[in-house]
């Protein structure tokens, strides 16, 4: 006999679902949540965030690097 299978929860957009209009890289609170460990950004399949907003999302962590409000790499 089978096992009956779990049918997977789909993760909604965090951006979407609180009515986000920018992303913003001065909000590091929110930028953080899609970092990893790594200080890698972490991949949508992962994090659930829609196209667009994954998008945003990365653009904002580039330019919060570049300002030095996050770093490029963890020690």
């Amino acid at each position: 006999m089978e096992k009956p299978q779990k049918a997977k929860k789909k993760k909604k957009c965090f951006f979407c679902a609180n009515n986000n209009k920018a992303i913003d890289y001065k909000d590091l609170k929110t930028i953080r949540r899609y970092i990893s460990s790594f200080a890698k950004i972490v991949p949508r399949k992962r994090s659930g965030v829609c196209m667009k907003h994954q998008r945003e999302l990365s653009q904002a962590i580039k330019r919060a690097r570049i300002m030095a409000l996050i770093p490029f790499v963890q020690r």
